[in-house]
């Protein structure tokens, strides 16, 4: 029997007049959008339930049934602190909810606004000289709380940011895991979609050779609760940026692109369908777009930074000349 999602008693009333709104609609689109509403509130049945499932990795572990992954994808380029902050208020109503089994897992994918960032280990005082440098050709500079070392994030390169329980399977999905599923889920992506073949590599991301790096790999887990992500380039847009600095700390290592490995121009809006497919694939879930406006306090945040990155005006395509 499919799992049905159980409501707070606040939203029982709503829940029942949205099935009366259902089967009264006669068009497809409303018909979608009211059943999106249902799936927000928990009313929907949760697809690829089941007692027993098997990740990216084949392994297989015992799980309650899983609900479904919210995606969404921002349109304009995002600046970076904000997104930031967007991460940890999803992550702070997680954490609220759980102790309901309310919470809903998330996906976020986006473009930033040219941004170099560190991980958490780099100290300001290592960073100094680069923040100066990199800030006068154009970008932002943030300090981030995921692992890893300096590396850039901008237009043309698709970022992902999965806000997900890792204990929703018991027991409950290892950090190690997570990200392996990840980086397998990538590398299928590019060879189904685009006939892109990896090479194997002793550092996390996915790369086309021993000294080029097409996507990389970035997590915070707090509380079973993950944060950050991935980031794949796409158009070549991003190359330029990246030669300013020595991303992740692998010297000798440039960066690679989709658009320059197929030979063939790719926009990210044409990537992101097949990363959401290839996400609920290997991480067993069902994908559900997530509609801002119908989903409470969550979507309010969305639409907010939506605003924030519109009113942000242009960027620029190229770094500055010094």
């Amino acid at each position: 029997m499919d799992h049905v999602h159980r409501l707070p008693e606040e939203t029982t009333s709503e829940a029942k007049m949205l099935r009366l709104d259902l089967k009264a609609e006669t068009s497809t689109a409303s018909k979608q959008n009211t059943l999106m509403k249902m799936t927000w509130l928990g009313e929907v049945p949760a697809a690829k339930n089941r007692q027993t499932a098997e990740d990216g990795l084949g392994k297989k572990f015992y799980s309650m049934p899983l609900p479904p992954v919210f995606y969404h994808y921002f349109c304009t380029p995002l600046p970076y602190t904000r997104t930031l902050l967007l991460q940890e208020k999803i992550h702070q109503l997680q954490l609220a909810a759980r102790r309901s089994s309310s919470h809903h897992d998330i996906l976020l994918l986006l473009e930033h606004r040219p941004v170099y960032t560190s991980g958490r280990r780099q100290t300001e005082q290592e960073l100094h000289a680069d923040r100066a440098r990199l800030t006068s050709i154009g970008a932002e500079f943030a300090v981030a709380a995921r692992g890893g070392q300096l590396t850039y994030h901008g237009p043309g390169q698709l970022v992902g940011y999965p806000l997900l329980d890792l204990a929703r399977t018991s027991p409950p999905t290892g950090i190690r895991d997570y990200i392996c599923v990840m980086q397998k889920m990538i590398q299928s992506y590019l060879l189904l979609t685009h006939g892109i073949t990896h090479v194997p590599s002793d550092h996390t991301g996915v790369f086309l050779d021993p000294v080029t790096k097409i996507a990389s790999i970035g997590v915070q887990v707090r509380h079973r609760l993950t944060t950050h992500g991935f980031a794949i380039n796409v158009t070549k847009e991003p190359l330029e940026w990246f030669r300013q600095v020595v991303a992740c700390g692998l010297v000798d290592v440039k960066a690679g692109c989709i658009t320059e490995a197929k030979g063939k121009n790719t926009r990210v809006e044409d990537v992101v369908p097949g990363i959401v497919d290839a996400f609920g694939t290997f991480y067993g879930r069902e994908m559900v777009k997530l509609y801002p406006k119908n989903a409470g306090e969550l979507g309010e945040a969305i639409l907010a930074l939506e605003e924030d990155a519109l009113a942000a005006g242009e960027w620029l395509n190229a770094p500055s000349p010094n």
